[in-house]
């Protein structure tokens, strides 16, 4: 199965049941022009309508083209001129780009090399994690501009590094290094290079995909789903969704082969 959309603005390729989505606007640093997000709009909900049994990718990488930036941030240019109706209707694109990786039932690792400013970091931060080289240099610089972030910023920092560092990140605009975003816990692995960054997801999925794709896929679900709610409310979500997957093949073959003492052969169902 393959992708049938053609795009001017982002690639996409499939390599071993993994796929990778770049932002290919290396002279612009790969800035989320209107353009970027609707081709990117258009990209993931295909994936997301040809990937129900995972027959299209079991894991997903986001980067940009270059060696300068992940994605520098949104298209300043192009905003200048948009009225406050058009501006929020801009804004809404972006986050529903953001909540359309969220939900995509196969994990998704932004691989950030270089600037992921502003509309670049929300990106980054809709993903799963993020790998990133000891270039990163992460960010919500919008109030420079007079700006407040539009993407998600506003809301996923804070459940990612705490309220109050968000805080303090968004309020002074200033840039977040690789080494910081490391410790801060916006980033759960560092690299010397791009090309280790990038093999390095490409191990992960690999290893990965030993596991059944409907349980890490329904641990997503849960995950995200519990990010939102109480401890309590959380757990019932997770019991229910527990009770649930006992209805998969992949549950039967995963338990019984590991009473047989052998690897397990998922398919998904």
């Amino acid at each position: 199965m393959t992708i049938t959309t053609k795009f001017e603005t982002i690639e996409f390729s499939v390599e071993s049941d993994i796929g990778t989505i770049t932002v290919n606007r290396p002279k612009a640093l790969n800035a989320l022009s209107e353009q970027v997000h609707t081709e990117l709009n258009a990209l993931l909900k295909e994936i997301q309508e040809k990937n129900t049994d995972f027959s299209l990718v079991k894991g997903l990488i986001l980067t940009g083209a270059g060696d300068k930036a992940f994605i520098a941030g949104a298209d300043i240019k192009g905003m200048t001129t948009m009225s406050a109706s058009e501006a929020e209707t801009f804004a809404r694109l972006g986050q529903e780009n953001t909540l359309l990786f969220e939900s995509l039932n196969v994990p998704v690792i932004a691989c950030v090399n270089g600037y992921a400013l502003g509309g670049g970091c929300e990106m980054a931060m809709s993903c799963d994690f993020i790998f990133a080289t000891n270039t990163a240099v992460f960010g919500q610089p919008e109030v420079k501009l007079g700006l407040i972030p539009g993407f998600g910023g506003s809301q996923r920092l804070s459940k990612l590094v705490g309220r109050n560092r968000a805080k303090e990140i968004t309020y002074s605009g200033r840039n977040v290094g690789a080494q910081e975003a490391l410790q801060i816990g916006l980033v759960v692995s560092l690299f010397e290079t791009k090309e280790e960054m990038m093999e390095a997801a490409t191990k992960y999925f690999s290893k990965m995909m030993r596991n059944s794709p409907l349980a890490v896929y329904e641990a997503k679900k849960v995950m995200n789903e519990g990010n939102d709610l109480t401890i309590a409310a959380g757990l019932d979500v997770e019991a229910r969704a527990f009770g649930n997957i006992f209805n998969s093949e992949d549950m039967k073959e995963g338990t019984v082969a590991f009473m047989e003492k052998r690897a397990p052969k998922f398919t998904g169902k």
